[in-house]
């Protein structure tokens, strides 16, 4: 469990930083400098904030490649979010380059696992 928990950390934190697309996408449908528009700016801010400081603490927990690999599945959250929030129709190139996304993820991580044991066997 222990091993799980900052990949676990890692695909939540995608998750909230994929929000900050809603928000983005959000703010820029109000008028510039209203009241809406600071709200969803400043929730931009604070997110991309929160990630920042959180993705430093997950990169202390896992190999550098299998976390940037993993952070392509941004793209995927992105059209969930878009299809739940904003209606948006997910058609056949998204599902394929959604799929492209999931592939490459999972060939990038065991990649990564014999790195680890590699460096491990040289110490």
């Amino acid at each position: 469990m222990k091993k799980v928990l900052p990949y676990i950390a890692l695909h939540v934190v995608i998750l909230i930083y994929s929000f900050s697309g809603i928000c983005s996408k959000t703010a820029a449908s109000k008028d510039f400098l209203s009241f809406e528009w600071l709200l969803f700016y400043g929730l931009v801010l604070l997110i991309l904030a929160f990630y920042a400081i959180v993705w430093q603490q997950i990169l202390k927990k896992l190999p550098l490649n299998v976390a940037y690999a993993n952070k392509a599945i941004t793209v995927i959250w992105g059209m969930l979010l878009g299809c739940i929030v904003f209606g948006e129709t997910v058609n056949v190139p998204r599902i394929i380059g959604g799929v492209l996304i999931l592939a490459g993820i999972i060939l990038m991580s065991p990649a990564g696992k014999s790195k680890d044991r590699e460096k491990k066997g040289n110490e």
